[in-house]
């Protein structure tokens, strides 16, 4: 077996490499490269910023990233080709995203980028290229199983990006390859970007979300859907009272205490929940944000063992934000098809519809769903 797990020589196996212009995938391009494979690099043109908009340091800039992925592969001497993909990402991506936030959700662009463009799209592409895999640079590890591929956590902690990859299918799974996920930093990776001689070696990671590169997202869904800057009522959740006027609900999200605009009051005050229907801003005591059952859509299953009605009272271990830790749970099938319902073992506070779900035993993903709503 060859390190990407086909047994065959590296230079009879074609890897896909989704090249975004950053540090990691110029580094998975590299080393796969090194290692004898035929590579060849991909990015997407997802979207036109245009000439208005100014790029900060730690964000993806369109012109710049293809730029620098353009020049890694010359670096490297592999085929490299830029795809237009920009009505798909509008439609499955940033429409989305708008829509969300009309919803009264927080939503997670990056996970709908990689459940439709990255691994549908892309996929299929590399598919059509006869390649043998599609190699991406997130932080995730890809293991041998007994019922075939399973996704792992990163092995460094800080790195790990499997929350944003529950959406991975069973299928997807076995055709992607991780080369980076095993590595214990991020100092790793740039080690080898400077033994590679890499343009890219000391290019900032990318902070903001990358269709947003000047970190305006309110300003983008207002263009998109105007009457999410709708002012309304902020309303406390227990009496009912009228405590002040709200500037849109695309300006707030559940848990947020600062910015909301109404003093005077005796005990710290936070978003509790966002009312699309009435346009109201319901806000209350951190005890009102308190959470023990938590509603998903659309699980996805990556551990295909046992269908979710045989997982009744199954304990897992959940994160319901990116950053946050693990927390103890047993889930329930519930709600429409693929539903589920997570009972929470100690309350949690500030769980917002939109995130995510993402269920793990131990180190392995077992999958995740959308957060609908909570009780």
């Amino acid at each position: 077996m060859n390190s990407l797990g086909f047994d065959k020589d590296p230079a009879q196996t074609r890897v896909v490499v989704a090249m975004s212009g950053g540090v990691d995938s110029s580094v998975v391009a590299a080393m796969l490269t090194d290692q004898g494979y035929e590579v060849v690099g991909i990015t997407l043109q997802l979207y036109d910023q245009g000439a208005d908009v100014s790029c900060r340091t730690k964000s993806c800039c369109a012109g710049r990233d293809i730029q620098d992925a353009r020049m890694v592969a010359e670096k490297i001497g592999i085929p490299y080709y830029v795809l237009d993909y920009e009505s798909n990402f509008k439609e499955s991506v940033i429409d989305d995203f708008a829509d969300s936030y009309l919803r009264g959700e927080t939503p997670i662009p990056c996970v709908r980028c990689n459940q439709t463009v990255k691994f549908r799209d892309l996929l299929e592409t590399a598919r059509d290229l006869d390649a043998d895999c599609l190699a991406t640079g997130h932080y995730v590890q890809r293991k041998s199983g007994k019922a075939g591929a399973e996704m792992h956590r990163a092995a460094d902690p800080g790195r790990d990006q499997s929350y944003f990859l529950f959406t991975t299918t069973p299928d997807q799974l076995d055709y992607l390859r991780f080369p980076l996920g095993h590595l214990h930093s991020k100092a790793q990776t740039r080690a080898l970007a400077e033994r590679y001689d890499l343009v890219v070696a000391d290019k900032p990671d990318s902070q903001d979300i990358c269709f947003v590169p000047d970190g305006n997202y309110a300003g983008l869904v207002g263009k998109l859907r105007p009457e999410a800057h709708d002012p309304g009522e902020i309303v406390h959740v227990l009496t009912g009272q009228v405590l002040g006027r709200h500037r849109g609900l695309i300006h707030y999200t559940v848990g947020q205490r600062r910015g909301l605009g109404i003093g005077g009051t005796q005990e710290p005050l936070y978003v509790i929940k966002l009312e699309p229907k009435s346009n109201h801003v319901l806000v209350g005591p951190k005890s009102e944000l308190a959470r023990i059952d938590v509603y998903l859509d659309d699980v996805n299953w990556l551990d295909t063992d046992r269908p979710l009605q045989a997982r009744h009272g199954q304990e897992v271990s959940v994160k319901l934000r990116s950053a946050m830790t693990p927390i103890r749970a047993e889930i329930f099938a519930d709600g429409p098809e693929n539903g589920a319902r997570l009972r929470l073992f100690e309350p949690h506070f500030g769980v917002a519809p939109g995130q995510a779900g993402v269920m793990y035993q131990g180190e392995r993903v077992l999958g995740g769903g959308w957060i609908r709503t909570t009780a």
